[in-house]
């Protein structure tokens, strides 16, 4: 069933009007007509299922029912905090790292980063990883548009990480310390936070902000684009798969 996002406070009462680029959509190209039914998320973790009861290019109004939470969201709540690749390998990482997923990114200046943007640039960057997030929910069926934070540096996000529930780095030289050493196995934690480093890694000053909270992907390097979607995957085997709550 084809899914939107809209705000919740748009559903409060009980008819929801959609219009612009996603009406279009609807009333072109899925060709929906009246009394045809879709799933409405307020991007927060709940949806509705809306029937329609008038369509044309320009808006479609909807009749919507009571909300439920969502069955495709994660049972915690996990921030991945990446190091900004070169070229446009952070556009890959957003999308698949939501469609595994994760509810909020936030990019992270390392002293290793190769792509540093500022300024207006950066505000345009930003609104482009967001649209991106958001089509990623919208393919994947999430019922929260996980949002892409501005960017930050690295000891501010270390000492937030260690803050979390459950926090660590992934780094290539740490040799003692596995995933499986920071997720319980017999209770899911609140939330999850962690870093990947960028494609040259961490340095050893960086990583030693993160005190001891470092650890091992295995045996092979996996590249910065693709670490991300390793410990989401892990973490969705482990409680969403795996332990019943």
């Amino acid at each position: 069933m084809p899914r939107f996002f809209i705000e919740r406070d748009r559903m409060s009462s009980g008819a929801v009007e959609i219009k612009g680029e996603d009406a279009r959509h609807i009333a072109l190209s899925l060709r929906m007509a009246v009394g045809d039914t879709l799933v409405l998320c307020d991007g927060e973790g709940y949806e509705y299922t809306a029937s329609i009861e008038s369509i044309n290019p320009q808006c479609v109004l909807l009749s919507c029912g009571k909300g439920r939470q969502s069955f495709s969201e994660p049972p915690c709540f996990i921030t991945l905090y990446q190091c900004i690749p070169k070229s446009d390998k952070f556009d890959t990482i957003i999308q698949k790292a939501v469609e595994c997923g994760v509810s909020r990114i936030v990019p992270v200046r390392s002293s290793r980063c190769i792509a540093v943007v500022k300024g207006e640039k950066e505000e345009k960057r930003l609104e482009r990883w967001n649209r991106i997030a958001l089509e990623a929910a919208k393919q994947s069926g999430r019922g929260r548009v996980p949002k892409v934070m501005p960017p930050e540096n690295i000891a501010v996000s270390a000492e937030k990480i260690l803050a979390s529930c459950v926090g660590f780095a992934c780094y290539e030289n740490e040799h003692g310390n596995m995933l499986s050493d920071f997720l319980p196995v017999d209770k899911k934690p609140g939330d999850i936070s962690f870093l990947i480093g960028p494609e040259g890694g961490l340095s050893e000053e960086e990583a030693a902000l993160f005190r001891g909270h470092t650890c091992s992907l295995g045996n092979r390097i996996l590249r910065t684009e693709t670490a991300s979607s390793f410990v989401l995957s892990s973490v969705s085997f482990l409680y969403e798969m795996s332990l019943k709550y």
